[in-house]
């Protein structure tokens, strides 16, 4: 945490003591919420903008709903303090979720919203000498929708991490836990076509600078990506893409628990969230496995010939 942001932190908290009379237990909440909040987003809160609270509010999303409400509460009251005090002119906060009265689904993008971003990243790589940088992003959308990666998995994946005859990647994900992830023919392609233009020296399939790709710089890229397709680009991001992964396996039979390992989710409860399948699908399973769907069945007994 910056020494800046652990200042107005603490000035921010002896004004909720003095002038709110906040009790010592929402004090403490808010202390530890801050804190965590400043050490996950580059160059602290005081100089965070829209995009970086947008990013970090999509870490949240696994949390319960009152834990959200909570972590965003205080990054607004933080915020709302910085502008009274005038250590910011503007107020991100609006770029933090409001959880209501239950907690809603994952933004969800159809099959015709995947099929524009894709071709949009085919007119950009079908020239004939397409440019690394169009190259780079074939790649990271291919793996992000084809493999469900989380962003942070995904930037920081080693150079050599997909190898051209194994169609799947080993990742350690939260927690240390290992979890196998399967690899499309097409995101192979597209990986071993960028990495022809990533140095041999450097560790990382996605270099930028003396590390690999931000977060933030990949959230951007694929908001960019979103406007060109001509899709409203808050409809679209990262987390956006792996949910869209779940949501069209399971929408075509994957199995839960295949998908729960996958997605890389201690809890099957949290997979359920992230898969929502469309009401016509359910019709279809009904209609397919029920009794009554059957028409040589009548009230759940086979008819006579």
């Amino acid at each position: 945490m910056s020494s800046g942001d652990r200042a107005l932190i603490e000035r921010f908290l002896e004004m909720l003591a003095a002038e709110a009379g906040a009790a010592a237990n929402t004090i403490a909440a808010y202390r530890s919420d801050l804190t965590l909040a400043s050490a996950s987003v580059p160059g602290g809160l005081v100089a965070a903008d829209d995009a970086r609270l947008q990013v970090l509010a999509e870490d949240w999303r696994a949390l319960a709903r009152s834990t959200v409400a909570r972590k965003s509460a205080a990054l607004r009251r933080f915020y709302a303090f910085l502008v009274d005090e005038g250590h910011r002119a503007d107020d991100p906060g609006k770029a933090l979720p409001r959880p209501g009265a239950a907690r809603p689904l994952p933004k969800v993008l159809g099959h015709g919203d995947v099929e524009r971003l894709f071709a949009a990243i085919a007119a950009c790589i079908g020239v004939e000498r397409p440019l690394p940088n169009d190259l780079r992003l074939a790649a990271l959308v291919e793996l992000l929708y084809g493999s469900g990666l989380r962003a942070t998995e995904l930037v920081s994946l080693p150079r050599n991490a997909v190898h051209p005859d194994r169609p799947y990647l080993i990742l350690k994900g939260k927690g240390g836990r290992e979890r196998l992830v399967p690899l499309s023919d097409r995101a192979r392609a597209a990986v071993a076509e960028w990495r022809e233009h990533v140095a041999v020296e450097t560790p990382w399939l996605f270099p930028s600078g003396k590390g690999h790709l931000s977060r933030i710089r990949l959230y951007q890229l694929v908001k960019a990506l979103a406007a060109e397709a001509g899709i409203a680009p808050d409809r679209v991001s990262p987390h956006v893409l792996r949910h869209a992964f779940a949501t069209h396996l399971l929408a075509g039979g994957a199995d839960l628990r295949a998908l729960q390992s996958m997605l890389g989710h201690a809890d099957i409860a949290t997979t359920e969230i992230y898969t929502h399948v469309d009401a016509s699908r359910l019709v279809e399973l009904v209609n397919a496995r029920h009794p009554l769907g059957d028409p040589g069945r009548v009230d759940g007994r086979a008819r006579r010939p």
